[in-house]
Order: C-alpha cells, then structure tokens, then sequence
C-alpha cells in the first residue's frame, strides 16, 4: 500500500532540508537528522539519533546514477553500502518493508561527483550502481552499535548527466541552499540555466517517486 510509515526508534539521515520535509511526510514518528550532504554531518546526524533513541537508521532521500540503466524517479533499496573499501549488508527485513526498488550494491562518497565521466570510472572501478553521501556514515554508525539499517532513495542526477557548476557550490552545512552563491554562479554563466532547470525537474520526480513509494507497514 502507500501511505504513511510508523516505526518506534525508526532513525532518518537525510543530506537536504528538503529530503527532511519529505522523510517526516513518510515517516511521522521518525528521528530525522540532517547532514547536509557532508560525512562530518552525516556523522553528527547518526550519533544525534542513536543518543536520542533510535533503534534502526534508515538512509533517505536522493542520490547520483552511476548505472546508465537508472533512471531520474527509480527508486533505490540498495542490498549493501560500499564505504571505505568494505560492503557493508543493509538488514533483509527492513529492506523488505520498503517497498521495490533497484538493488545492487550504492558506494558512498565523500566528495560530491560532478562528472558524467567520474559516475563511469566509479562504476566500472567498484560496480556500484549508485552513489551517495550519508549512507557510508549510516552504515558504519548501525555496524558499530548494532543496529539495523537500510536506504531508500530515489535517482535525482542520472550517470549521464554533468552537474553545472551552480550546483556544486550551492549547498550549505545546514542542508540549506547558499541563494547568493547560486545567483553569482548563474550571472557569471548564464548557460547553465537549462542545466539547472533539469536537474530541478529531475528532483522534483525523485521526491515525487519517494511519497508514492509502495510500502508495508513497519510496526513490528
């Protein structure tokens, strides 16, 4: 069914502010910590969790294609986390209740891969068919203290694409967008704005993909 997802001790780490407002949506009674889009914040996100009481982390939001076959909107339950040269196993049974999605194991990274060209090596290297920036953190934080951990996320910036220049500056440590960074970036090079407003389509259907992302009930 879809809707909503309850789950006592249920821990979230989003890298957005926005893929918090869309964690909370799905996840009502979950801990949502935000890293914006760094390992030292998705490390303070996951401690801040546990301290609070979460008893499962779930890694949420969007993420990077590597495999040219997923495409903007696929959802991802990836079976395993490459972090730090080692696969990391997400829990079965949290998997399962998350509904389908790509699986295939998702590497973590700790440096934003703008390229078309970087997404192809990184697949050919390692095998991932996907990419992130919180589900390393994640997946070490669960290992360390025990606990169960799984992702869900949507493909927002396909393998093929190369991210313009604005995007890679705009984030803030907080989750937030630097709006005057942005700007300056566009008025400097104003050929990316057909870019941009791409990759704005593409996150809009990954978001769209995660609230209607079929799901079985968590309350167990």
């Amino acid at each position: 069914m879809t809707g909503h997802l309850g789950l006592s001790g249920l821990g979230v780490v989003v890298g957005l502010k926005a893929e918090a407002k869309l964690a909370r949506r799905l996840f009502p009674a979950a801990l949502v910590g935000i890293s914006g889009a760094t390992r030292a914040g998705a490390d303070r996100a996951v401690s801040g969790l546990v301290a609070q009481g979460a008893t499962r982390l779930l890694s949420f939001g969007l993420a990077a294609g590597l495999d040219p076959a997923l495409h903007p909107g696929d959802l991802l339950v990836p079976d395993a986390i490459l972090v730090d040269g080692r696969h990391l196993a997400t829990d079965p049974s949290l998997r399962s209740l998350l509904g389908p999605g790509a699986t295939g194991p998702l590497l973590h990274s700790d440096v934003l891969v703008a390229s078309s060209a970087a997404k192809a090596d990184l697949l050919a290297r390692t095998g991932c068919r996907s990419l992130d920036m919180e589900s390393g953190p994640v997946a070490l934080a669960a290992e360390a203290a025990g606990l169960p951990f799984a992702v869900l996320r949507a493909v927002c910036d396909p393998a093929e694409r190369t991210l313009p220049p604005a995007a890679c500056i705009a984030l803030q440590p907080d989750g937030t967008l630097q709006i005057v960074n942005l700007s300056r970036s566009i008025l400097r090079q104003p050929s990316q704005i057909a870019a941009l407003l791409a990759l704005g389509r593409d996150a809009s259907r990954a978001k769209t993909a995660l609230l209607k992302s079929r799901t079985g009930s968590l309350d167990y």
